[in-house]
């Protein structure tokens, strides 16, 4: 509920709109019960049983002498205009009153429009932007999918919940204390009987949705393994065909789609139950109210104010009847409102998750790197895993280092502490003498570049994923950039050129080409320290080839840290740092290594055979 009520302070900034919503909304109920009220008059002229008052007293604030005045005006109306046309004027004024009502209901919907909207996409805003700065370790354990409903899904239901909510604090409200005001006037005993019979039915109806809101949770959370589920089975389309495992990922998916059936079916049946529930209930207040007014009826005088004539008993049963579908809404809307508490609570676990670490408020933003780089028994572990175990290393600045080892030795997690896309637990890493937890995270960033092996680009133009890195880039930097990356001349080949939209994770590009834009990108960004993450490890000769020439150019003047899986391609590099189980077991040149015939040289031979 809190979360909840988190969401309803975003209204605020459409506080206006909010406010002539209720306006228009008051405006056309008042309209609507106006033209109902006509309808009494109309059937008094009609049954020949409209009381003439000729005369009344002074004013007093009571139902009896308002409901005196009314058939004061309206006597004086008939006697001016006669039974026949003061018939048709009324009738006019209640065409009128509807069209009126119609109208200003229309326009208070329309203006909820923008409101609803609105807020959504300050939600989905919001969201979108604590996603981009949450530190990756957070994706480890929790599936994009899962985001993906949260994004979708549940905004969705918050959005329903939102307008069901305005409608039970707003439109409903208004129109129930209006309609029992008329109630009131109309004949204060039968309002009473409304008011006596009505929390009981309420009562009864709240009770049948006790566990709505922790069944919609298991819902929900349902529907987010099914989004990963699907996402997970288009990412692998490839492998599933290979393996003609179309059945067994089918029967895997179905048994989610089966569990989400059976969740949602207990949620509707428990749902769809308020309203014949709520609809029979109402009959049965009906039946007594139509027992009781016709009772009056039989014993009262008609001519006595304080008793009920036959068109103001079936003026009340039509005004009564418009209070049924408010409060059905009121039963109705709990449900769904329920299912906006849950929606609320999973979109802010996400917004209100703590980062552990400020990316604006540290104190240096200016990075001193002169010397070296210096990894201080570094400790890093997933979850109780311990992945890198008291890491010493120096990188001098200008250097080639590269990081070798077998697949889960920790090469690619020792150079993600880095820029700090995860944080280590114990030692550090610093600049020179600086830790890098003293300087902003921008700022340390700005002076880091990565090339990785599976080229991350955007379904954008070569142009837009290029100048990624940079800041005001222009088109004659992207192409010098493209041109050092060896990427200018297919790029020129392409349709639209460097305007070339390159589909989803640059699907319409072969894997050279990609690798290229993702050099080019980290050239325009100028960095004084670069990462290649096994960046030609995935590459054909002929492609390698170009993106080495891309790489080696790349590399000038820098200091550059390389993860290789070739270690023939790093056999210049100025120090070699061996992995194994998350410790260095060996450093040294690529010479020293060979001659040590330790670990490093097995691993060599292994690639020779």
């Amino acid at each position: 509920m809190s979360d909840f009520i988190k969401v309803l302070k975003f209204v605020k900034n459409y506080k206006l709109l909010f406010l002539l919503n209720i306006i228009l909304s008051t405006i056309s109920i008042f309209f609507g019960l106006f033209s109902f009220t006509l309808i009494i008059p109309v059937l008094g002229i009609l049954f020949g049983t409209h009381n003439r008052v000729v005369d009344i007293s002074e004013f007093e604030f009571s139902v009896v002498w308002l409901k005196t005045f009314f058939s004061f005006k309206l006597t004086k109306f008939i006697d001016l205009y006669g039974n026949e046309t003061s018939l048709g004027i009324i009738c006019l004024v209640i065409i009128l009153a509807f069209f009126l009502k119609n109208l200003t209901r229309y326009l208070s919907l329309y203006s909820m429009i923008p409101i609803r909207t609105g807020i959504i996409k300050d939600i989905r805003k919001l969201i979108h932007e604590k996603v981009i700065i949450l530190p990756v370790s957070f994706f480890s354990n929790k599936r994009k999918g899962d985001l993906l409903s949260r994004m979708t899904n549940d905004v969705n239901d918050i959005e329903f919940s939102l307008v069901r909510l305005f409608n039970i604090l707003i439109f409903s409200p208004i129109n129930i204390i209006l309609s029992l005001i008329l109630l009131v006037i109309i004949n204060l005993n039968l309002t009473l009987i409304v008011l006596l019979l009505f929390p009981v039915a309420g009562l009864v109806i709240g009770n049948i949705g006790r566990n709505l809101k922790k069944k919609s949770k298991k819902g929900q959370i349902q529907i987010s393994k099914i989004m990963s589920a699907f996402e997970e089975n288009i990412f692998g389309l490839r492998i599933i065909k290979i393996f003609n495992a179309e059945k067994i990922i089918n029967d895997r998916f179905n048994e989610q789609l089966i569990l989400n059936k059976k969740i949602t079916s207990s949620i509707y049946k428990r749902r769809d139950l308020a309203s014949p529930m709520s609809e029979f209930l109402s009959t049965i207040v009906m039946v007594f109210i139509v027992w009781y007014g016709g009772n009056l009826i039989f014993t009262g005088n008609i001519n006595d104010q304080h008793t009920l004539s036959p068109q103001s008993f079936i003026g009340f049963l039509i005004i009564f009847s418009q209070i049924l579908s408010p409060i059905k809404s009121l039963t109705q809307g709990y449900y769904d409102i329920q299912k906006g508490f849950t929606a609320a609570e999973r979109i802010f676990e996400v917004l209100n998750f703590k980062i552990d670490y400020n990316l604006n408020q540290q104190k240096i933003s200016k990075i001193l790197f002169k010397k070296e780089i210096i990894f201080d028994n570094v400790t890093f572990s997933y979850g109780e895993k311990k992945i890198l175990d008291n890491i010493c290393l120096n990188i001098k600045k200008g250097s080639k280092v590269a990081i070798v080892g077998e697949s889960g030795s920790g090469k690619s997690s020792l150079i993600n502490l880095l820029p700090r896309l995860y944080e280590l637990h114990s030692g550090s890493i610093c600049f020179d003498n600086i830790n890098i937890n003293h300087f902003k995270v921008k700022n340390l960033r700005d002076e880091i570049s990565l090339v990785t092996q599976d080229p991350i680009l955007f379904n954008d133009t070569i142009f837009n994923n290029i100048s990624l890195g940079g800041q005001n880039v222009n088109y004659k930097q992207v192409e010098n950039a493209a041109k050092i990356a060896n990427a200018h001349e297919f790029i020129m080949k392409k349709e639209d050129t460097y305007q070339y939209v390159i589909g989803e994770s640059g699907n319409k590009l072969s894997g050279g080409e990609k690798q290229r834009i993702s050099i080019a990108r980290a050239i325009i960004k100028n960095p004084s320290i670069l990462i290649l993450d096994e960046a030609t490890s995935a590459l054909d000769l002929n492609s390698e080839e170009l993106v080495q020439k891309a790489i080696n150019n790349l590399m000038i003047n820098r200091t550059s840290i390389i993860i290789a899986h070739r270690l023939s391609s790093i056999i210049d590099a100025d120090k070699i740092c061996v992995l194994k189980n998350g410790k260095i077991v060996e450093e040294g040149s690529h010479k020293f290594l060979m001659e040590n015939k330790s670990y490093y040289y097995n691993l060599n031979s292994k690639q020779k055979l």
